[in-house]
């Protein structure tokens, strides 16, 4: 099975996020994209209330495509969330030998020399990178560095998961989540 997987806070998911896999599916050829919400993001300052709260919008707004898969692994775990350990047991859990799939948007990958054990995790993945507009990163050093990875060439969506926290943007993810966030009064300041 040709799988990809997509980690990430998606605080709260939304449609770019799902543009995204879609065009992975469509352009790559993926049986599945499996999306990762991570429990204890270890670069990001979340509350753990919200943990739950972020699967379940996840599940919500993956429901209508089969081809979606959203996994609890990190769930599992007390530990913070890094993609090495997730990596590891996708792999295994998949068995797969060759390198896995991973979507990644420019602001993470840019950063991931200073993530857990990164020469390790370099080695298990293709990234799949997705460039947000205005973001134009020198990539020749990732390059150097030896990580595996190409920049999809999907036209660049700016949706900001920081703006519908904020109440600054509606109708950016699907109307599903928007019910949540309203139910649950999450990201009311």
């Amino acid at each position: 099975m040709n799988i990809c997987i997509f980690p990430g806070t998606f605080n709260p998911i939304h449609n770019a996020h799902l543009k995204m896999a879609e065009f992975a599916l469509k352009h790559y050829g993926f049986d599945k994209i499996i999306f990762i919400p991570a429990f204890i993001p270890p670069h990001k300052e979340i509350s753990s209330n919200l943990a739950k709260h972020r699967y379940r919008m996840v599940e919500l707004a993956t429901s209508k495509n089969s081809k979606f898969e959203v996994s609890d692994i990190e769930y599992k775990s007390d530990s913070p969330s890094y993609s090495l350990i997730t990596v590891q047991k996708i792999r295994e859990k998949y068995n797969i030998q060759e390198k896995l799939n991973f979507i990644i948007g420019t602001d993470a990958f840019i950063n991931l020399n200073s993530w857990y054990k990164i020469n390790d995790l370099k080695k298990l993945v293709h990234f799949i990178v997705f460039p947000r507009k205005g973001e134009t990163p020198d990539y020749s050093e990732f390059k150097a560095e030896g990580f595996d990875f190409e920049v999809a060439p999907m036209e660049c969506i700016d949706i900001s998961s920081t703006e519908i926290r904020e109440q600054k943007e509606e109708g950016e993810t699907t109307k599903a989540v928007e019910d949540y966030i309203k139910e649950y009064g999450l990201y009311i300041n």
